[in-house]
């Protein structure tokens, strides 16, 4: 196989990882970027998800270990931002600061700190035109968040930009050549990612490299006919909004209860820590002293108390919830637990002895590795512009809202149910008419719907960016054309009657995810809409 160098980015929560294909070496490396990657000796380099808003109308940002570095992250600073990937993409209720005469919100303060990234990236030489960059997402996030990281991308140098599901890439990153059916718990700080992957070997000798392709160029990867490119299949997966940034505030609200101690930025950095000492020891203190203030903290906690602070919030209820629902997912395609050779765990709370324990409860423990927490998914994602192809399916259901009747309120119902493969062979036939006598159009609000077990609404508590689960049917739903312009899908010339069947539309999913329909009108056999992308990703 010809090897071209590639960079991957590993956006997360609480830390993002940065790799690089090395064409010299023919391996994976992580990248430490100067200034902002943290240096931790047991820890390979990371980059705090943090960033500091020097001057908004100029685009002034501090991002990473230098913002820890300054002290910026110790304040109540309303110019600081931390968790800010949680919001993006969700319609967060609460308030958003206005800084130099600029309107904040999430995707604004993601968007710079990407980019500090590139910038380096660029100026090392890493990042360029003819090297493919590949961004790894959380496997339940929604098009508006994939439709932002596209957005913000194209302003880098690569003309090539692909997609690829954090816990795929896992699958990759650990070398997982020799099992077949691999499990990957990817337990960041802001999210729970599992996916059952088969890595399959292809039934041609030749593939291209697959992924979701946001951006390319006129180029195209190399890739040897002699050597045959592993297949990882993606066959069940599931995830929600629940991460490491969670117990950080619910150890932070321990000890406002048991020590009265007021949640602040110092707080929250100080809990975070203490989280991080339990992952490795079983008993943990930190003590800070402010030299301006003379206030002092002594914190402490055991393995113990936090665990029951875990059963408290229901923290391992949720999880079996996302476990159950993969499980079920691979019995209905024949698949036990048993069958599952690998169980790989990924991301800084998967290392909490208690998850691990949890972990045990369903797979044995020769099963379960988790040497590579923080490296796997950008290393890994980097394997897609080495000749491994990815076929995927859809995780959330596509539908249209319609007026329920019984309940008295707007519902929705599927046309495109969660595990469709993509591109889709036969589109979904929907038949529509007129409600009222002359009407001129008809109107068609379409939404991407969540996980039926109920998703996660993300809120502002004060100054903490909060989620909370939905009930069981309480579906989360992101409507994709909810606007005056949008939620028209024809226009009826003559004007349409009731009791008559007026417009047919088609609905599919092409190779690169994008939602298409075509719609005719039955009265004059014309095509008013041919093809056309509800939900635009690039």
């Amino acid at each position: 196989m010809t090897s071209t160098s590639a960079i991957a980015i590993d956006f997360g929560t609480s830390n993002t990882v940065v790799a690089r294909w090395n064409p010299a070496t023919q391996q994976a490396e992580t990248l430490s970027l100067m200034g902002i990657s943290q240096q931790v000796a047991q820890n390979p380099p990371l980059i705090p998800s943090l960033a500091y808003i020097e001057n908004a109308a100029e685009n002034r940002v501090i991002v990473g270990q230098a913002v820890r570095d300054r002290g910026l992250d110790l304040s109540g600073d309303q110019r600081f931002f931390r968790n800010f990937k949680r919001g993006i993409g969700n319609q967060v209720l609460g308030f958003m600061p206005e800084l130099d005469g600029q309107y904040m919100n999430f995707e604004r303060v993601g968007e710079w700190f990407l980019r500090a990234i590139a910038q380096q990236l660029t100026s090392l030489n890493y990042l360029q035109a003819d090297v493919p960059l590949i961004l790894t997402v959380p496997v339940d996030s929604f098009e508006a968040y994939r439709y932002w990281l596209g957005s913000v991308c194209q302003s880098f140098p690569s003309k090539e930009v692909r997609l690829l599901d954090e816990p795929t890439a896992a699958a990759l990153g650990y070398g997982m050549t020799a099992q077949d059916l691999i499990l990957i718990i990817d337990f960041g700080g802001g999210t729970l990612d599992l996916s059952l992957v088969r890595l399959d070997r292809p039934q041609t000798p030749q593939a291209k490299p697959l992924g979701f392709l946001l951006k390319w160029g006129d180029r195209s990867l190399a890739v040897d006919s002699t050597q045959q490119p592993k297949t990882a299949r993606v066959l069940a997966k599931a995830g929600q909004n629940l991460g490491g940034a969670d117990l950080d505030n619910w150890i932070v609200d321990y000890f406002h209860k048991t020590q009265d101690l007021q949640p602040s930025p110092l707080v929250t950095r100080l809990a975070e820590r203490l989280k991080i000492q339990l992952s490795v020891q079983p008993q943990a203190t930190e003590v800070y002293f402010n030299d301006q203030t003379f206030e002092s903290y002594e914190l402490s906690l055991d393995r113990q108390q936090l665990e029951a602070i875990l059963h408290d919030h229901e923290f391992f209820e949720c999880m079996d919830i996302s476990m159950q629902e993969v499980l079920q997912r691979a019995r209905q395609q024949g698949i036990e637990a048993s069958d599952i050779d690998a169980v790989l765990l990924v991301g800084g709370t998967a290392q909490l002895p208690m998850v691990q324990q949890w972990v045990r409860r369903y797979f044995d423990e020769t099963k379960i590795s988790g040497a590579k927490p923080f490296e796997a998914i950008a290393q890994g994602a980097l394997h897609i512009a080495q000749g491994i192809e990815v076929v995927d399916y859809l995780y959330h259901s596509y539908g249209i809202r319609y007026w329920d009747r019984r309940l008295n309120r707007h519902n929705w119902h599927p046309l495109i149910k969660t595990g469709q493969p993509y591109p889709m062979e036969h589109p979904v036939e929907l038949v529509l008419g007129a409600s009222t006598e002359n009407q001129p159009s008809i109107e068609l609000v379409i939404g991407e719907l969540g996980a039926e077990t109920g998703g996660t609404e993300v809120y502002f508590d004060g100054d903490r960016l909060i989620t909370r689960s939905l009930g069981a049917n309480q579906t989360q739903v992101t409507p994709l054309n909810d606007t005056d312009n949008a939620r028209t899908i024809a226009k009826l010339d003559p004007p349409g009657v009731p009791g008559n069947d007026r417009i047919k539309v088609l609905f599919r999913v092409d190779a690169q995810r994008f939602l298409r329909i075509t719609v005719d009108d039955l009265l004059t056999n014309r095509t008013l809409i041919d093809d056309q992308a509800v939900v635009q990703l690039s």
